[in-house]
């Protein structure tokens, strides 16, 4: 009788035996990567949250956070190819203001407060240092918001991305009392008031980077609207207006919210009026960043093209009644937002835009 070898066809040697490590995914890394990061975590805690980092999934107690009958809101997204930028110029400590702000700032359209946000970050292999870097300024994000940071995930892949390549996904949890939700009552004749932006924001890139490409400049080269390389002046943060807003929201003043994203003002102010109802638009009334001016005098791009893929230098608008907008006006001016009174609702569909940018 034959005895039964303990071989398996395609056996290695101990030896040479794969791991996971080997492979390029480092459990190790990850492990001190969550410690790292931990300490950055505990600092957005807020009421409501009831877990640690590490577990399996995170808790939030909507009592305790105050609620007494809330419908939950949530929102995820991403930067978009601002990303890129922020890759090939290894400045990582405003995307994450950015991805949190693209999330929260949808939130607060239904006059919800974010409560907490998760992250997704994938890459080829993990570099503690920019992922620590990431993961801060996500924190940095929850702050301005007024959220938790209460969990996330991080992927190594090898395979699946070049080598430094990553990418970021965003996602997030806010609520509203019911009954209390936006939009409502919007009518003929009210007014739209438009929130500075801070520059770009997160949407367009792709445009930008094309131009950039066609003229030969590096993300190096000196910016022709700031004192800082055109890839820094590029990459400043999306603006958080979450914490200003719901201030003028929770005194029941606010009829409508649109953030102003991918689309811009054509695009997104509809999404918030009766089918009935459209917008009429004046673009003189207020002061383009020089971003836009730069983007309009080199770029040779049609109006109609700016108006629906950048935001223009308003990153939110609000709808309100004409006998609210002198109070509105001065009460997001006094928490610290530029605001100007852009146009009002109109009996018709879509946005209309006149004048000519200042």
């Amino acid at each position: 009788m034959s005895q039964l070898s303990d071989h398996v066809p395609g056996d290695r040697p101990e030896s040479s035996r794969l791991t996971y490590t080997e492979s390029g995914v480092s459990i190790d890394a990850g492990n001190t990567f969550i410690k790292r990061i931990s300490p950055l975590v505990k600092a957005t805690h807020r009421a409501g949250v009831c877990s640690q980092i590490g577990g399996f999934s995170a808790l939030f107690d909507l009592k305790a956070a105050g609620f007494r009958d809330p419908i939950l809101v949530a929102a995820n997204d991403g930067v978009g190819t601002k990303l890129r930028i922020a890759i090939d110029t290894e400045q990582f400590q405003n995307i994450g203001i950015d991805l949190v702000a693209m999330c929260v700032n949808d939130l607060v359209c239904h006059g919800a407060e974010p409560l907490f946000f998760l992250d997704y970050f994938a890459t080829a292999k993990l570099n503690i240092d920019v992922a620590s870097q990431i993961i801060e300024s996500i924190a940095k994000g929850c702050d301005l918001a007024g959220c938790s940071l209460i969990g996330g995930e991080t992927a190594e892949m090898p395979g699946m991305y070049y080598d430094g390549d990553l990418d970021l996904a965003g996602f997030s949890v806010g609520a509203v009392e019911r009954g209390y939700d936006l939009p409502r009552n919007i009518n003929e004749g009210d007014l739209i008031i438009g929130l500075a932006s801070n520059g770009l924001h997160s949407n367009g890139f792709s445009l930008v980077r094309n131009l950039v490409g066609q003229l030969a400049l590096s993300w190096e080269a000196e910016c022709p609207w700031s004192e800082q390389s055109l890839g820094s002046a590029l990459l400043q943060p999306t603006r958080i207006y979450t914490k200003s807003v719901l201030e003028v929201y929770q005194a029941g003043r606010i009829k409508g919210i649109a953030h102003i994203t991918g689309g811009g003002l054509t695009e997104n102010i509809p999404r918030i009026l009766p089918r009935c109802l459209g917008a009429c638009i004046d673009i003189g009334s207020w002061k383009l960043p020089e971003v836009f001016v730069w983007l309009l005098k080199v770029g040779q791009i049609d109006r109609v093209e700016l108006l629906r893929t950048f935001n223009m230098g308003i990153g939110m608008i609000l709808v309100v009644s004409p006998e609210n907008e002198e109070v509105v006006s001065r009460q997001l001016n006094e928490a610290g937002e530029s605001v100007a009174t852009i146009g009002q609702v109109i009996v018709g569909q879509g946005v209309t835009c006149s004048g000519s940018f200042q």
